[in-house]
């Protein structure tokens, strides 16, 4: 299978596109920099220069002679909703696949710190995020287009965590970097669900396999509120936890860090459970603590 990924420079992306090579697939990139085309093509990716910009035509060329896209940019809004509704009427009528992958973000609930009762399945009405509202129109947009020959379908997972990432864990050591002490905000008992990025790849495997279009499936293993995780990174630093007010937090993780820092996003994946099989193998965030490239967070290398 031909299999075009859209962000496959990023985490995720990447992750992606390392995991379909090692099934046997053939792997195209999209690639905004030589740079970027030079890493591609260095782990058997074929590179495809373009961006989700001026170069939109070239992503959509790509796409068009895949068999599968999969769409997993962190665009701005105004790009993406570009690139999603140019996919989607360009793939019209090809019963191709194309994959959406989206986020928890689109439902985080802004509780300050405290803990949030409501957990939301595949299938729940919720109010979306303001600031996510241009990701919930694509969400639609890809389930809309199932109706019109195209095998759409989109994966919203929680928090993904594993090497490499830039989650929750790696906030709380830079928090310490930052004051001396491993921070949340309020209560610090806000709960993000959360799955490995492993597992996140191998609920793509089971979509291209089993889903069926207009497909809508979560990703999470388990839950770990943000005070557990600070306390877990202060016993590995030696140092103490601090709860700050969201003005505080804005001086260390910047506005939009500490609004995720300080929201809930509580999802349960019964779909992905019950259509694709998907079971996670790893459960456990906190296995992350410790781990030296956190630790080089706090104390960077000479």
């Amino acid at each position: 299978m031909n299999i075009f990924i859209i962000g496959a420079t990023g985490f995720v992306g990447g992750a992606l596109a390392r995991h379909f090579l090692a099934e046997g697939h053939t792997v195209t990139g999209l690639a905004r920099t030589n740079e970027a085309a030079a890493a591609l093509e260095s782990q058997g990716v074929i590179a495809v220069a373009g961006d989700l910009a001026e170069r939109r035509p070239a992503a959509i060329k790509a796409a068009q002679a895949a068999d599968t896209v999969i769409y997993a940019a962190q665009a701005g809004p105004e790009q993406e909703t570009a690139t999603v509704q140019h996919l989607t009427r360009a793939l019209t009528g090809t019963d191709k696949t194309l994959i959406f992958l989206s986020g928890t973000g689109v439902l985080i609930q802004r509780t300050a710190g405290a803990w949030s009762s409501d957990v939301f399945t595949e299938d729940d009405p919720f109010t979306p995020e303001p600031l996510a509202d241009y990701r919930k129109d694509a969400e639609d947009t890809v389930l809309a287009a199932a109706r019109n020959g195209l095998h759409a379908m989109v994966i919203r997972p929680g928090l993904i965590w594993g090497p490499g990432d830039h989650g929750h864990v790696s906030m709380i050591y830079q928090s310490v970097a930052a004051t001396g002490a491993a921070c949340y905000i309020g209560e610090g008992l806000n709960t993000y669900s959360h799955a490995h990025i492993d597992d996140v790849t191998r609920l793509f495997t089971l979509a291209l396999e089993k889903g069926r279009p207009g497909g809508l499936y979560h990703a999470v293993a388990g839950e770990t509120p943000n005070r557990w995780i600070a306390e877990c990174v202060a016993a590995d630093l030696g140092v103490k936890t601090r709860s700050l007010t969201p003005e505080e937090a804005a001086g260390v993780w910047g506005e939009f860090g500490a609004l995720v820092m300080s929201a809930s996003g509580r999802i349960r994946p019964v779909r992905a459970q019950q259509d694709l099989g998907w079971q996670p193998q790893n459960t456990d965030m906190l296995t992350t603590i410790g781990e030296e490239r956190l630790r080089r967070l706090v104390t960077p290398a000479a």
